[in-house]
């Protein structure tokens, strides 16, 4: 990595990808700050010193602009799932991703990488996913050469998402399915993202413009619980529920300060969340992705 491009700036980075994003540009001999709405909270474990952290409001263009400020590099982990009274997924995944894009287009030497996901459509009935992609499609245009990472849903060894699912099969006896179960997830282990970041940044490898980041194993969502399920012991009854009672759910749960389900969520549960045939990926990026069941996760 050049001098000039040592500086780099992990906007959302106290959250669950970003914090892993900005521990490895740390061990990657990066100047790491983390962009964060809560500046001055407790900086994550896994940090080594001197992380920065930067107050960001993607509706200033003022705070935004001092905040990437002298970075090679912006990487942007902004994740938002649920909509509130003061911002919907329009103002974050769209109108603040093109902010963003903007200011690094508009700053001579500054790179930008958008992090989105697989899944990501602006024929969706939902308005998260089409927001994201709405999002990739206004940073494309602002910022030509930014490199947008598509990572499947994400697990990480301290329990996310099969974690959480084991969670479920340990005190449910019949565990409700989205739909029949059959959709195909691909999950991907949060650090291997973060290692994709890394390389995008230290080399010459990414010369595509956009990967899908899906790990080495794919199974349906059923699969997943009834390995859980057997890892534990336990024998479950899995229940089919027709989409519609989920989204009506998500909409009862959405007032809540933190929902434990979300329309978003529901959304993304509705098709296959795999990497595309042809699509760039980890093996671009010289990265051998790590099984969670390798793992003993699954």
């Amino acid at each position: 990595m050049q001098n000039s491009s040592r500086r780099v700036i992990v906007l959302g980075g106290t959250g669950f990808l970003g914090r892993r994003v900005v521990r490895r540009l740390q061990r990657l001999g990066c100047s790491v700050s983390a962009g964060t709405r809560t500046p001055g909270a407790a900086a994550p474990t896994e940090w080594e010193p001197g992380v920065a952290q930067v107050a960001l409001d993607l509706a200033d263009q003022s705070v935004m602009a001092r905040a990437l400020n002298g970075n090679g590099w912006v990487i942007n982990c902004i994740g938002f799932y649920t909509e509130t009274r003061q911002q919907s997924f329009q103002d974050v995944h769209l109108a603040g991703a093109r902010r963003i894009a903007r200011l690094v287009q508009e700053t001579p030497g500054q790179r930008l990488v958008h992090i989105s996901g697989i899944g990501a459509s602006l024929h969706s009935p939902s308005a998260y996913v089409r927001a994201r992609a709405e999002g990739e499609v206004a940073v494309r245009s602002a910022c030509p050469d930014a490199v947008i990472l598509r990572p499947s849903v994400m697990f990480s060894r301290d329990g996310a998402f099969f974690g959480d699912l084991q969670k479920i099969v340990e005190h449910l006896p019949v565990i409700p399915l989205f739909g029949t179960g059959r959709t195909r997830l691909q999950p991907v282990w949060a650090c291997d993202v973060a290692e994709a970041v890394a390389r995008v940044l230290d080399g010459p490898r990414a010369q595509r413009k956009v990967f899908e980041l899906g790990g080495p194993d794919v199974f349906t969502y059923r699969e997943i619980l009834q390995r859980l399920a057997a890892r534990s012991g336990r024998r479950r009854l899995l229940l089919p529920v027709p989409f519609v009672l989920w989204r009506i759910a998500a909409a009862l749960l959405a007032p809540l300060p933190h929902p434990p389900l979300t329309p978003a969520q529901v959304a993304l549960m509705r098709q296959d969340n795999t990497a595309g045939e042809g699509m760039a990926g980890f093996n671009d990026l010289g990265i051998s992705p790590q099984s969670a069941v390798a793992m003993g996760l699954l």
